[in-house]
């Protein structure tokens, strides 16, 4: 592939964050796309469908890149070595989660879009059998990616939505698993490129960045105060890039507070319609 088209697609709910992300990468040249009202599943077929994009650099929102660098050695190996994603392993390694390391968490990817649509439908994804793939999966797992005194566990197949996409994935095309680390915060990933490169760092806990704390505290206590350990991530990411941190308007303020009310009107609704499936499933767990 010569002189790939690349896009920088961006699921967001969080206006204010969205602006803060993108603001370490606007400048680099590539449209960039904010992806709203997306199933934890449904942005990745969203960007399949857009034929006017080769690989797709997938960034949260609370998601900050540190080195343009880094990123564009990343995407030159990727498409260099027929990789279809690279990515950071939803567990083992320093997330916050106990995922299924096969599993890329999508707080940040490259995608080789083209490989991808070679192999990839619905019905494949649907039909796929990890069981019977699983230990072969399990063996063939990087080495390198197994860090002391982290926890393992290939048996996870349902904690997100898009686990049966990542699984697929993982075993018909090429995944690049990288490195990461916990930042001193307890909570941030720090992710590294295939060079040992730092990428970007992921605050997690996003959805309690506008949430006043004592509602934070009473639905998640250990979650603890989130918005200024984000904010001092997204100072460090800015300064480590060289970038000048934004100040927002009072237009800018408004846009914020209206745009999180219309999300939260459009998500509730969604969130209420996927009940049946999500209580299927677990009754589905307890007979199985």
């Amino acid at each position: 592939m010569t002189k790939p088209r690349i896009k920088i697609f961006c699921r967001s709910f969080n206006l204010k964050l969205y602006r803060l992300s993108k603001g370490l990468y606007e400048s680099w040249g590539y449209p960039c796309v904010r992806l709203t009202d997306q199933t934890a599943d449904g942005y990745f077929r969203t960007m399949l469908k857009d034929t006017d994009c080769d690989i797709a650099i997938n960034v949260d929102e609370d998601c900050f890149i540190t080195s343009k660098d880094a990123v564009m050695q990343l995407v030159d190996y990727v498409v260099a070595n027929q990789i279809a994603n690279a990515g950071c392993p939803d567990g083992g390694v320093w997330v916050r989660r106990g995922g299924n390391p096969l599993v890329t968490n999508p707080f940040f990817n490259v995608f080789n879009l083209n490989i991808l649509r070679e192999k990839y439908s619905r019905k494949a994804e649907n039909t796929f059998n990890y069981e019977a793939h699983k230990q072969q999966m399990a063996d063939a797992y990087p080495k390198d990616m197994f860090y002391e005194g982290r926890t393992y566990n290939f048996d996870q197949v349902d904690r997100e939505p898009y686990y049966p996409f990542f699984l697929w994935q993982a075993y018909y095309t090429k995944t690049l698993y990288l490195h990461s680390k916990l930042h001193p915060d307890g909570w941030t990933t720090i992710l590294y490129n295939q060079q040992g490169k730092e990428i970007c760092r992921h605050t997690w806990l996003a959805r309690f960045y506008s949430v006043p704390s004592w509602i934070v505290s009473t639905f998640q206590s250990a979650a603890g105060k989130q918005k200024q350990r984000i904010d001092n991530v997204i100072q460090e990411s800015y300064e480590m890039a060289g970038v000048t941190l934004p100040s927002f308007t009072f237009r800018d303020k408004c846009a914020f507070g209206w745009n999180k009310i219309v999300r939260w009107v459009i998500k509730v609704p969604q969130r209420i319609a996927g009940w049946p499936k999500k209580l299927k499933n677990k009754m589905q767990q307890r007979c199985s």
